[in-house]
């Protein structure tokens, strides 16, 4: 086109402008998200802390510094430190941390992260020189509890907040693990000792108690079984006794029944079942006289009452 500028360089040069335009508007215009914030400088002094949303920054004349506010950690690498008994160890951990004043960690330190990262590693030197290697070793909590407070005090002032410490390895020297092996072998040895021999003793005790009861037991049978047996015997004795008294009251009750003949005759009996025995013997009564007038009394008794049985006019009488 003739006295004015050709179609393509007019558009490059509208393109330029709207290019321009959207750029001005962009460093005008921020948008913040809710864990930022914008720290704002205007010509090189603080203008304050902006966000979140929309945020409008004046270009040239401001400068806007973006702080994410969202819990970060920090990976230590592995640092060799010296214990209290002058053992060296390697440690690696991790610290958790936030940004809780956006301000102070842009105006009061150069590279608050790089900043944070060597006190981490210096705070660790000089926390585990004040303990024995036997407590590093087993007190990892406590330390991690240290660390975190140690770090805390001095991060403050950036506006920093450290949450959490924790210690991930402890690597000994060699000849410490060595030691530690052997150590954690004679430990377990000694456990597999205290176990056998306490379980022997378990086992005696287990033993004793069941001779003890099986000897109270039998001497329970035995006392019950001769308290029976007593008790039998004297349930037999009593019924011998019982049987013999009433032999005897029977034999009382029928000697009332027998007169002086009766006994009479049977000594008379026994004595002639004593004299008919072959073998040589002399029998002397001790109531000889007695035993006569018993005899003779009998005798005469017995003439009276068969001469009362002769009546006249029988046959010699006649």
């Amino acid at each position: 086109m003739k006295g004015g500028f050709p179609v393509p360089e007019i558009l490059i040069v509208i393109g330029v402008i709207l290019f321009a335009v959207f750029l001005i508007f962009r460093s005008i215009i921020r948008i913040v998200a809710e864990y930022e914030r914008l720290v704002v400088l205007s010509l090189g002094r603080y203008k304050g802390t902006r966000g979140p949303g929309v945020v409008f920054v004046i270009p040239i004349f401001e400068r806007a510094i973006k702080v994410d506010l969202r819990e970060r950690f920090l990976d230590i690498p592995a640092q060799t430190a010296i214990t209290k008994d002058n053992a060296p160890i390697a440690i690696d951990f991790l610290v958790y941390y936030r940004v809780v004043d956006p301000m102070l960690s842009i105006l009061k330190v150069q590279d608050v992260i790089n900043a944070s990262l060597n006190i981490a590693t210096t705070t660790l030197r000089a926390v585990i020189g004040d303990i024995s290697l036997d407590d590093v070793l087993a007190k990892r909590e406590q330390i991690n509890d240290t660390l975190r407070v140690k770090l805390d005090e001095v991060t403050e002032r950036w506006g920093l907040k450290i949450t959490n410490v924790e210690i991930r390895e402890i690597e000994p020297p060699k000849e410490v693990q060595t030691a530690m092996n052997r150590q954690m072998t004679a430990e377990r040895e000694r456990r597999a000792m205290v176990t056998s021999a306490s379980g022997q003793r378990e086992a005696a005790i287990m033993v004793a108690e069941g001779e003890k009861q099986s000897a109270i037991l039998r001497a329970e049978g035995e006392q019950e079984s001769a308290i029976l047996r007593a008790e039998g015997e004297r349930q037999s004795q009593k019924l011998s006794a019982e049987g013999f008294a009433a032999g005897l009251s029977a034999i009382y009750n029928e000697a009332h029944k027998i007169d002086d003949k009766t006994m009479i005759l049977q000594y008379l009996t026994a004595l002639r079942d004593m004299g008919m025995s072959p073998s040589t013997k002399f029998i002397v009564p001790m109531e000889l006289t007695g035993l006569m007038q018993q005899i003779t009394s009998t005798v005469r008794t017995a003439i009276e009452t068969s001469g009362d049985n002769v009546r006249p006019g029988g046959p010699n009488g006649a």
